[in-house]
């Protein structure tokens, strides 16, 4: 296509993702309201606290209104996921080898598995150990209230970088997809990523040494090598392309030239 045909092709699919993520936060607003998603952020700060009734305050009567929102535009991404995967395909696959279309679009939607396994390990085990240790630092001279912005604000956020973070492998895999990393590289670097992954995990997850394994360094480790696994399934694959292209531009037997 010519490049003003590229702008405009893009500018369509931006159009339809938005309109796409418009609708499914609609959606997503209706079951936030309706299924109390709210009741289910807070209910590790309950058990935390050993507190059934804790109510968070509000300090704007507009506050409800807001915090809700906010979840219903979190949840509309989630659900208009695959049309904005779609979308991006659509723009990107006419561009892309057969191969590398073969492996980008089950490594999206792998993706957004690993994103909501991280979110899950987060929500049923990282947060309630991350709460209980602030809670070690309460005394007698101090009284709590939890404000709604500030306390689902920081759920939110731990939730959000449990599920970033465990996206190691994808981004490796594209890293890898782009020649900018191979398997070799990864492997020599192996010690310096678990440096990297434990000041990662001591920042993300507050706690003592055996949470901080257990609840991130572990999980990461273990998404690293994974990430090692796809990046040699590349170039693996790279390797009998070129293999095969190679053997295709050699001369038949018995032509002229030919030993």
């Amino acid at each position: 296509m010519p490049f003003l045909e590229h702008l405009e092709e893009l500018r369509w699919r931006i159009l339809w993702a938005m309109l796409a993520l418009v609708i499914c936060a609609i959606i997503s607003f209706g079951l936030v309201y309706y299924f109390q998603a709210l009741e289910i952020l807070i209910a590790p700060i309950r058990d935390a606290y050993d507190s059934p009734d804790l109510q968070l305050i509000y300090l704007s009567p507009a506050d409800p209104f807001f915090v809700t929102l906010r979840l219903a535009i979190y949840g509309g991404i989630i659900l208009s996921f695959p049309i904005l995967v779609y979308q991006i395909w659509s723009f990107l696959s006419p561009a892309l080898e057969k191969e590398e279309r073969r492996a980008i679009v089950p490594a999206l939607y792998l993706g957004l598995l690993l994103f909501i396994g991280g979110v899950c390990l987060a929500y049923f085990a990282a947060l309630p150990v991350t709460l209980e240790f602030f809670k070690a630092f309460l005394s007698d001279s101090l009284e709590g209230t939890l404000e709604i912005n500030a306390t689902l604000g920081f759920v939110v956020k731990m939730l959000i970088a449990f599920g970033a973070v465990f996206e190691l492998p994808i981004v490796i895999l594209a890293l890898s997809l782009m020649g900018l990393v191979t398997p070799q590289f990864l492997r020599a670097k192996r010690r310096h990523a678990i440096v990297l992954i434990t000041v990662l995990a001591s920042f993300i997850t507050p706690g003592d040494a055996i949470t901080l394994t257990v609840m991130m360094m572990f999980p990461l480790i273990l998404l690293y090598e994974f990430g090692i696994f796809l990046s040699a399934g590349v170039y693996r694959r790279r390797t009998k392309r070129e293999e095969a292209y190679e053997k295709s531009l050699a001369p038949p037997d018995g032509s002229v030239g030919k030993d």
